[in-house]
C-alpha cells in the first residue's frame, strides 16, 4: 500500500508555514510588553537610582546611630570624670597636710602654723582656679540670697541689718551660690 500524496497538499505547505509563522509572531507580540528600548532603559535607571538612595539611607541611619552612641559615651565620661582635674589639684593640698603631720613630732608651733598657712594658700589658689569664690560678708548689709542669719545682736559698730560677724564663710561656684555664709546680723 503505497499511497502517494496528492499534488494539492504539496502546494499548500508554504501557505501553512506562513500561517504558522504568523501565529508564532502573534503569540510573541502578546507575551512581550509594548515597551520600547528607551522605556526599559529608563526603568533600569530608576531602579539603579532607587538602589543608590536605599544604600545612602542605610549608611545615613548607621552614621546617625554611631553619632548617638558616641554622644552617649561622651556624656557618660563627662559625668564620670568631670572632677578629674579638680581632684588632681586637691592632691597637692592633701600632700601638704600629710607632710605637716609627718613633721609635727619634731616641729615647733611656729613651723606648724607656717605649714598650715601654706596649705591653706595652696587650697585657696586651687579653689580660685576652678571658679570657687569665698564669701566673707563682715560689715556688709545682710543679703538673704547669699547669707544665712543664725542670730541677731545689737551692735554699735555696724548699722542695723548689717552683718556683725561671720560664723562660717560662704562660697560661690562661678557666680552661683555653693554654700551661704552663716552670719550674725546687727539688731536695732
Amino acid at each position: 500500500m503505497n499511497a502517494e500524496r496528492p499534488d494539492e497538499a504539496i502546494d499548500d505547505v508554504p501557505e501553512a508555514e506562513m500561517v504558522a509563522e504568523a501565529a508564532v509572531d502573534t503569540v510573541e507580540e502578546a507575551e512581550a510588553p509594548n515597551e520600547t528600548v528607551e522605556e526599559v532603559s529608563e526603568l533600569e535607571q530608576a531602579e539603579a537610582k532607587a538602589d543608590e538612595n536605599w544604600d545612602r539611607y542605610l549608611r545615613g541611619a548607621a552614621e546617625l546611630e554611631n553619632v548617638r552612641k558616641r554622644a552617649a559615651r561622651d556624656v557618660e565620661n563627662a559625668h564620670r570624670f568631670a572632677l578629674e582635674r579638680f581632684s588632681r589639684e586637691l592632691l597637692a593640698v592633701r600632700d601638704s597636710l600629710e607632710m605637716g603631720l609627718a613633721a609635727a613630732d619634731n616641729a615647733s608651733v611656729e613651723s606648724l602654723l607656717e605649714g598650715s598657712r601654706a596649705t591653706l594658700k595652696i587650697l585657696g589658689v586651687t579653689m580660685q582656679q576652678f571658679g570657687i569664690e569665698e564669701l566673707d560678708p563682715a560689715g556688709e548689709p545682710f543679703d538673704p540670697e547669699f547669707h544665712e542669719a543664725i542670730s541677731m545682736q545689737p551692735s554699735d559698730d555696724v548699722e542695723s541689718g548689717s552683718v556683725v560677724s561671720v560664723v562660717q564663710k560662704g562660697y560661690l561656684l562661678n557666680g552661683r551660690l555653693l554654700r551661704p555664709a552663716m552670719v550674725v546680723v546687727a539688731a536695732e
